[in-house]
């Protein structure tokens, strides 16, 4: 798979694997090697509480809430980087160890999490699983859409849990958390409103998706999202879809056109790129996003700029439809 820099993204996964190179007997001796001063301080950062999460996505919400009372890692902050693929470090590790709260996607999306928690051993830091917080279920007879940061309920809701984690760590700057966390879930509402506003002024709109990555961002929207499933199902896996797959993606296009292909600039193959060249050919925008934050973005300014590049799309798509389509 290539996987191009979200650099050159218009402003929305993969393959699954599991940790390599991290060998505990290593990081054991690293962490011994750290000596009184580590264990003096315990979890305490330099700002004091420490959060480790898995993406920057996580990473930028978590700096939001806590505000400079906490020092926040990200173990993946390369936008050109694949979540699924990624293989940890010892230095992931370290930082892992000495968390006091840790965000986890879950759902089997950052597995290398769970590794390093395991080698970690520390049963007193606080772990957030936005999966299970989100408590969303997989599809009669399909899977679970674990990519729930373009859920704004979901993101609500570990804001929620994140803030009651900090207070309960740290009651004496709780009025802090919470006045964050209160301006972060008016913002996230903001973007919910944004979302019913665009879905509106395009009622029966409707999207292919090379990936499930923005599907809780369609629904927001109200988008019908009429991707073959087996289409789906491959790039998720990995795998190229079936010709036969392929002419029934392709024929939506031509054939009761939809009104927009939106594509993971992160992961693309000869078939996805094959999607959007076709798209272009018969005049439906394209709307690239990532599944991690592009560089200078935050969550909330990352996601406006998600929900006006799809606006802008179906805008240009309501004043000049494809003439092979209606």
């Amino acid at each position: 798979m290539n996987r191009p820099s979200a650099r050159s993204i218009g402003p929305i996964t993969g393959r699954r694997s599991v940790i390599a190179g991290v060998a505990v007997a290593v990081v054991l001796a690293v962490l011994t090697g750290c000596g009184s001063g580590a264990a003096d301080t315990g979890h305490q950062g330099s700002r004091g509480l420490s959060i480790v999460a898995s993406t920057d996505v996580y990473g930028d919400l978590a700096e939001v809430v806590a505000g400079h009372h906490a020092d926040v890692t990200s173990i993946i902050d390369d936008p050109g980087v694949d979540p699924h693929a990624y293989e940890a470090s010892t230095r992931d590790l370290l930082s892992v160890s000495r968390a006091d709260i840790i965000i986890v996607n879950g759902g089997g999306y950052d597995p290398f999490m769970q590794t390093l928690r395991d080698g970690a051993d520390d049963p007193d830091a606080e772990v957030l699983d936005v999966v299970s917080i989100s408590g969303k279920r997989a599809r009669a007879g399909g899977e679970l859409n674990e990519h729930v940061w373009y859920d704004f309920a979901t993101v609500a809701r570990l804001t929620d849990r994140l803030r009651d984690a900090l207070v309960g760590r740290d009651p004496s700057h709780a009025a802090d958390y919470r006045a964050n966390a209160g301006r972060l879930i008016g913002q996230l509402a903001a973007l919910e409103a944004r979302a019913r506003q665009i879905g509106a002024a395009h009622r029966g709109a409707s999207a292919v998706v090379t990936e499930p990555v923005p599907a809780y961002l369609l629904d927001a929207v109200g988008l019908k999202d009429r991707t073959p499933d087996a289409f789906a199902e491959a790039v998720e896996a990995g795998e190229a879809a079936s010709p036969a797959v392929l002419a029934d993606t392709l024929a939506l296009f031509t054939d009761d056109p939809v009104d927009v292909v939106v594509s993971n600039a992160q992961t693309t193959d000869d078939q996805t790129r094959q999607i959007a060249d076709a798209a272009h050919t018969h005049g439906i925008p394209v709307v690239s996003v990532t599944e991690t934050l592009p560089e200078g973005e935050s969550y909330v300014t990352w996601m406006r700029a998600n929900l006006d590049a799809l606006a802008h799309a179906l805008d240009g798509r309501a004043r000049h439809p494809a003439v092979s389509g209606r």
